[in-house]
């Protein structure tokens, strides 16, 4: 007892000054690929119509039967095999999705009973394609606060339910997947020490209506379809995911040449350029994952942060900065130190 009660006064003393360090990365796509080919072939497009306008040549579909939460679980248990420990040594699970299992309970909590871990709290957060940014933020929040230890943070996404496959405006776009990062409080080492430097979030609720899904159970019968004003999303991202950059950019006394590596999220390849642009950063800087994943919502940043540790880019030390947006809309980016 004396014990449980020193570890909670640990976790719960705001003096103890911590900061969110990640130390383990996974992420798991559906085996089922499907090819730009395969949709010309039913669909009003081609392979060079889409490329050309998205810079997506495939995208990973679920099976029947594969539901959010077992890409969840499968992402989670990589990056908890990558950081060395295991589900029970978890403190705290914030799952960002926009395509649940159900309803209610959050997905979350299924993961969480499968990882075997029966403490703590696990929920959904739910800012679509910004989801990971929002939910990492809560994360590093309650570590940075002691009420946790250590976080498991999971994008995880059946976009390919709630399409239209009848609109080649939206459903050549997306794709399934899941991506999961690690976190632990560590002492804070100060503004040069690895781990979560900072992130910031935003939404306007006045733009609800350029990027949704026309059902939900408190107006309709069913789930409804993803449904936007593209070119719209297009102006909008462009703008505040810039503006985004560069208040990360200042909160932590950098400029865009300090980047070592931007990690957006994979909407389309045009928003990932003009972002580019606007930052004055090279294509080199740029992990970009879209041509393999197509736009996986609140899963592409972890995805890309996993193909990009996986293969050597991302290394120990490096200065890497997460911005993303969303239905909402919501936007936000994050600054790490790997």
């Amino acid at each position: 007892m004396r014990h449980l009660l020193r570890r909670k006064a640990r976790l719960c003393n705001p003096s103890m000054l911590a900061r969110s360090q990640i130390v383990g990365c996974g992420a798991y796509l559906p085996e089922r690929i499907v090819t730009n080919i395969e949709l010309a072939a039913r669909l009003d497009t081609s392979d060079e119509w889409i490329r050309q306008r998205t810079g997506i040549g495939e995208r990973r579909i679920a099976a029947n039967g594969e539901l959010t939460s077992d890409l969840a679980l499968r992402a989670a248990q990589r990056a908890l095999a990558d950081a060395g420990t295991s589900g029970s040594d978890v403190d705290l699970i914030v799952l960002a999705t926009a395509t649940p299992d159900n309803t209610f309970p959050a997905t979350a909590a299924k993961v969480q009973a499968q990882l075997g871990m029966s403490h703590g709290a696990a929920f959904d957060v739910q800012a679509v394609c910004a989801g990971f940014i929002f939910a990492l933020g809560i994360a590093d929040n309650a570590l940075r606060l002691g009420q946790a230890r250590t976080a498991l943070v999971i994008g995880a996404e059946t976009f390919s339910r709630i399409l239209d496959w009848e609109d080649r405006g939206t459903c050549v776009l997306f794709g399934d997947g899941a991506g999961a990062l690690v976190l632990k409080a560590v002492p804070d080492p100060g503004s040069r020490g690895r781990g979560v430097l900072s992130t910031h979030l935003h939404s306007d609720g006045r733009q609800y209506d350029i990027l949704y899904v026309d059902g939900g159970p408190s107006s309709t019968r069913h789930s409804g379809h993803l449904r936007m004003e593209g070119r719209e999303v297009f102006r909008q991202a462009v703008q505040h995911l810039s503006e985004v950059v560069d208040e990360a950019l200042a909160a932590n006394g950098f400029n865009a040449a300090d980047i070592d590596w931007l990690v957006p999220h994979q909407a389309n390849s045009r928003i990932i350029d003009g972002v580019a642009r606007k930052l004055g950063l090279s294509a080199g800087k740029i992990v970009s994952t879209i041509e393999r994943h197509a736009n996986t919502s609140a899963a592409s940043i972890p995805l890309a942060l996993a193909t990009a540790v996986a293969d050597g880019r991302i290394r120990p030390g490096h200065l890497v900065l997460l911005e993303a947006l969303g239905g909402g809309l919501s936007w936000g980016a994050s600054m790490l130190r790997w």
